[in-house]
């Protein structure tokens, strides 16, 4: 006969249970120490004096550099909208709706969220690593000595370029994904250029604008913080550290921020519908 398993977890439950205890605690000291990072910085960002300069550069990085990638984004999401929407309208001799679902669909949903995206994927990494650069060579340690309050000089003034950075980005997406669905529909597969953007105009409404600008700017604040604290807190990782720390903090920071940023849609979406 075969013996019992006597620590089997099924037979004694207790450090299952402990684990699970351990690991709701730990979750839950992240989440209040995410929400102190984020407060701290967002009431940083409004004392005197106020960090003009740095929030510029900021603007510049977070906003200019990613221009390129968030209009070639925008050019071939709406290319793509406008060549599946042809096609799926035209089947119930549609297709004068081209330009309403072209629209509504980048304005109230893909705009934002690709933004997001994209700005995670080349700004937030950067961010990450570059505030977990500092965290493991104890330059932030010594901005503590100069009496510099690390989050107020580190994360204030990404914050507030984020604010500014992401509306305009997703503003610019839209209408180069508007103009990209023009062009596969009306351009390529023929439909009239007055009935594609009399369509976008009569069904585009102020409702649609601002619910997309109210998510960009609820994403700006999530990534940007999830990002540096994710560096700002490398040394507190149990899965590595030095430069393997940094690795893994940009890395967690690019996936978390995406996820959240995912769930913070589906969750805006529902009250703003």
């Amino acid at each position: 006969m075969r013996s019992t398993n006597a620590s089997s977890p099924w037979l004694n439950p207790l450090p299952m249970i402990q684990t699970m205890g351990r690991k709701t605690i730990e979750f839950i000291e992240r989440l209040g120490r995410i929400g102190l990072f984020a407060v701290t910085g967002a009431i940083h960002l409004f004392s005197w004096p106020w960090q003009w300069e740095k929030i510029l550069a900021q603007v510049y990085f977070i906003g200019s550099k990613s221009i390129f990638i968030i209009g070639l984004t925008g050019a071939f999401t709406g290319m793509v909208l406008g060549l599946q929407g042809y096609y799926t309208l035209v089947k119930f001799g549609s297709e004068g709706l081209l330009g309403a679902a072209v629209a509504l669909s980048l304005i109230r949903e893909m705009g934002p969220v690709l933004t997001a995206l994209m700005v995670v994927a080349r700004a937030g990494s950067a961010m990450a690593a570059e505030i977990g650069i500092m965290r493991i060579s104890e330059q932030i340690d010594a901005l503590e000595t100069m009496d510099i309050h690390p989050v107020r000089f580190l994360f204030s003034p990404r914050l507030g370029a984020a604010i500014i950075s992401f509306p305009l980005l997703t503003a610019m997406f839209d209408v180069i994904g508007i103009l990209g669905g023009y062009a596969t529909g009306s351009l390529l597969l023929g439909l009239k250029t007055g009935t594609y953007f009399g369509r976008v105009e009569s069904s585009v409404v102020m409702h649609d604008v601002s619910g997309g600008f109210l998510k960009s700017l609820c994403f700006a604040v999530l990534v940007t913080t999830l990002c540096c604290y994710e560096g700002y807190y490398t040394h507190l990782r149990e899965d590595g550290f030095g430069a393997k720390g940094v690795g893994m903090a940009t890395t967690t920071a690019v996936v978390v921020s995406s996820v959240v940023v995912l769930i913070a849609d589906y969750v805006l979406t529902s009250f703003l519908l």
